[in-house]
């Protein structure tokens, strides 16, 4: 990243659209799930007073670049963020206290597996100052909990929402659905029981095969059999949104539903094109500075990204998005919520006449939706949602 005194911070009228948030990115799991691609790593031996300390100055770092802003939200990913000591967490809000003000309604949220839940640990949370947690439960079946390569039973899964409830007034939890074997009457099943658990927030996640994951290998070797062909999947995503609409959980981004006023603060700035700054190895962040939007990306190896820290070398890289990065960004992440993106700002990152044409025959298509202003996707769009990031791109 560049250094301070080059980068001459200033205030960006743009990113203040969609708030300022903090993400830092805890590397360390206690084993690598088969479809994750995520960058965790397992260790037995993590010395946390040593990755406090680097973390808080990474803030600090970061913190210089953008003085004067308001901090709408913190988010603790991974990884898994629930196996840091209280202390690390504590010293990190610290820091980020000490960089920044905060909004009074500021939103703080760390990941968690069920298996490394505890009711004291979680009340430590509590008490530094974490505010929502968001359990990783990802099935309700115990098959598919081993398949996934989960430490975890459904027991246990019950066990850490009983206590997050407990803990904390904003809960979330993850499940993955298109598993293998599963069918669409299954899957209903199983929705049904998890918004019985609920209780703000789910995330549903269609299975996706990564390259470079255990499933990925064993998809191309044709060894991942009993994955639902395209039409089921889709049957699955119609059946997963009107479910959970019924439920008073609508989806208000392709993959995520919440009651009203539950919706996750600090993904909501990824998706409305906010800035964030992103603390950790491998953590991305999007920094407004002088008028300028950059792309910053962190070392991904926890122990190289340390010793740069350690030695006082900035620990990212950071690259200026011209404007059409920008609008093809906005787009990206803008049209996967229910409130799409606004024309006008698309329009001042990057003159919006050449996608006309294409805005139109989408719309014409019922793929897409222009009103007062604004630019969506239809629920007939979000099972295509790429094809017609596809075509927008293609045309701008």
């Amino acid at each position: 990243m560049p250094s301070k005194n080059s980068w001459q911070v200033a205030l960006v009228e743009d990113w203040q659209l969609g708030g300022f948030g903090l993400y830092v990115h805890w590397p360390f799991c206690e084993a690598k799930c088969p479809y994750c691609d995520f960058n965790s790593h397992v260790s037995r031996q993590i010395d946390q007073s040593r990755w406090a300390k680097a973390l808080a100055s990474e803030i600090k770092r970061v913190g210089a670049l953008t003085r004067g802003r308001v901090l709408n939200s913190i988010f603790f990913g991974g990884g898994t963020p629930s196996l840091m000591a209280v202390e690390t967490v504590a010293s990190v809000l610290e820091a980020a206290s000490d960089t920044w003000v905060w909004a009074n309604d500021i939103e703080i949220t760390l990941e968690a597996n069920p298996s490394s839940v505890e009711a004291d640990k979680f009340r430590g949370f509590r008490d530094a100052g974490v505010n929502r947690v968001s359990l990783g439960v990802q099935s309700l079946r115990d098959d598919d909990l081993k398949r996934l390569g989960r430490l975890h039973n459904v027991d246990e899964a019950r066990r850490a929402l009983d206590i997050a409830k407990n803990v904390f007034d904003r809960v979330s939890f993850d499940l993955i659905y298109a598993r293998q074997d599963q069918t669409l009457a299954n899957w209903e099943t199983e929705l049904t029981e998890a918004l019985a658990l609920a209780a703000d927030h789910l995330s549903l996640y269609q299975l996706t095969i990564e390259q470079g994951t255990a499933f990925g290998d064993r998809y191309n070797a044709g060894k991942l059999r009993g994955l639902p062909n395209e039409d089921i999947s889709a049957d699955m995503f119609d059946l997963t949104q009107a479910v959970c609409e019924a439920h008073g959980m609508p989806a208000y981004e392709v993959s995520n539903h919440a009651k009203p006023s539950a919706e996750s603060r600090h993904n909501l700035i990824y998706w409305r094109y906010g800035d964030y700054a992103g603390v950790g190895p491998g953590a991305h962040g999007r920094l407004s500075v002088s008028g300028r939007k950059f792309a910053t990306d962190a070392v991904l190896q926890p122990g190289a990204w340390l010793q740069k820290v350690e030695q006082g070398q900035a620990a990212d890289q950071a690259v200026a998005l011209s404007g059409a990065d920008q609008a093809a960004e906005y787009l990206m992440m803008g049209l996967r919520i229910q409130e799409g993106v606004d024309l006008a700002r698309l329009h001042n990152m990057q003159g919006i006449e050449t996608l006309r044409p294409t805005i139109g025959k989408l719309v014409d298509m019922d793929l897409l939706w222009e009103k007062k202003g604004r630019l969506g996707v239809t629920p007939g769009g979000k099972l295509l949602l790429n094809s017609v990031l596809v075509e927008l791109l293609g045309s701008s």
